[in-house]
């Protein structure tokens, strides 16, 4: 079977997912994911008629987002008609799912070169799902909406779980909050020390100005007391109403009725709300010898896992542990851990159920300082992860995050 080599990964500064407020926030979707394609394409004298598909990631597909961003962002960055598009969902993970299935792709020997990737556009979807619930429709994020899947799987708010698996684990907020501040704190070296430049791409606006070109979410000056100070954000969502008495904490209590909890998690160790996007070139060594092309990863192995989706956010352990067995390593093996922090008890959880050294682990900071822009998240990711494996020299880094319905995808590449 061919390998599947990483060529090249490329990512935008995240925004403020504020309406009006971001730095990228005026823009559209599409030239926002245009911006990393034409990023790919020239700092790889990529010919595009050669590409043989873009399989994108892209969370909430509607209003700006909609219709196959892949290829619309592809034709929108000047790519040849021939190379194709298409864009998938899988909440908070597709931006993994991306790279696993052009990964597979070209594994299959029927693909030479594929560009995964991922954008979401938190400003927009804000305003929309806003639009949305003024028009009486459900609220984005408000349950699945269908009474038979609530019946056999009832799922509740991301936030609401994450307070709850806190409580099942007996994780305190102190913990929590401990691992927030490291994710500032690591996140605020890695850009005073430029770690992230190999990547970094600056945005412009459509008259060729800077929109943004520096992360514009971190706050380097948190500190504990401050996020000790902070109110629990998801108490009062946790007993919302959403109709015929059913709650989110009604949701979980069905599933788990001696569960009990109270609110842990907060603006400051949860992920932040960010615009964003990230494109990663996967092509076969055949297709990088002819074109001159130098890789600088194998993807080695990857996974998917589903869990309980009532809990939702507790796949990244066994996601883990399968991508391990499959790609024949150990957990000694890894140089490089990322796991996404939707919440700080998923990265907490994660640490303490693998044993992991803490060094190793979302080294520059996570979602918690840099933001979490859903879509494109997991691309983010994996290029972080193979920039600081060429920093230090490491081999393996692996690469997972939780998704609603309780799922999460995994990725392990080898440094070259």
């Amino acid at each position: 079977m061919p390998d599947a080599y990483i060529i090249d990964a490329v990512r935008t500064p995240r925004g403020i997912g504020k309406p009006g407020k971001g730095a990228l926030s005026h823009l559209h979707p599409q030239h926002l994911a245009a911006t990393v394609l034409a990023a790919i394409k020239d700092r790889n004298d990529l010919d595009t008629a050669t590409v043989d598909d873009i399989v994108w990631s892209t969370s909430t597909q509607k209003g700006k987002q909609g219709g196959d961003l892949g290829r619309m962002a592809a034709l929108a960055a000047g790519y040849d008609t021939a190379a194709s598009g298409t864009t998938l969902d899988r909440f908070c993970g597709g931006g993994i799912t991306s790279v696993n299935l052009a990964a597979a792709s070209v594994m299959s020997g029927m693909e030479d070169c594929v560009i995964a990737g991922g954008t979401e556009m938190m400003s927009y979807t804000a305003q929309l799902g806003a639009e949305e619930a003024n028009a009486g429709m459900q609220p984005m994020g408000m349950g699945s909406g269908n009474r038979d899947l609530d019946e056999l799987h009832p799922q509740s708010h991301q936030g609401v779980c994450g307070d709850a698996i806190a409580a099942s684990e007996n994780i305190d907020r102190e913990a929590l909050d401990a691992l927030a501040l490291i994710s500032q704190q690591r996140a605020d070296r890695a850009i005073r020390e430029d770690r992230f430049k190999g990547s970094l791409i600056p945005v412009l606006n459509p008259d060729g100005s800077v929109a943004l070109d520096h992360e514009e979410f971190p706050r380097p000056e948190t500190t504990m007391e401050g996020l000790t100070a902070l109110r629990a954000s998801f108490d009062g969502m946790a007993d919302f109403d959403l109709g015929g008495g059913i709650t989110f904490r009604k949701q979980i209590t069905r599933r788990y009725p001696d569960l009990e909890w109270r609110g842990v998690h907060h603006a400051g160790n949860s992920s932040g709300v960010v615009d964003g996007a990230a494109a990663i070139l996967v092509t076969s060594k055949d297709y990088a010898d002819r074109h001159g092309l130098r890789p600088r990863a194998r993807i080695v192995a990857y996974a998917n896992q589903g869990d309980d989706p009532t809990l939702m956010l507790n796949a990244p352990v066994p996601a883990a542990e399968k991508v391990l067995a499959k790609a024949g390593l150990s957990k000694d093996d890894i140089d490089v851990w990322e796991i996404n922090e939707a919440f700080a008890v998923v990265a907490e959880k994660f640490i303490r159920d693998l044993d992991l050294d803490r060094e190793k682990v979302n080294v520059n900071g996570g979602a918690i300082a840099l933001g979490h822009p859903i879509g494109a998240t997991g691309s983010i990711l994996i290029g972080t992860a193979l920039d600081e494996l060429e920093r230090t020299g490491g081999r393996y880094g692996l690469v997972t995050m939780c998704a609603a319905g309780g799922m999460a995808p995994a990725i392990i590449i080898e440094r070259l």
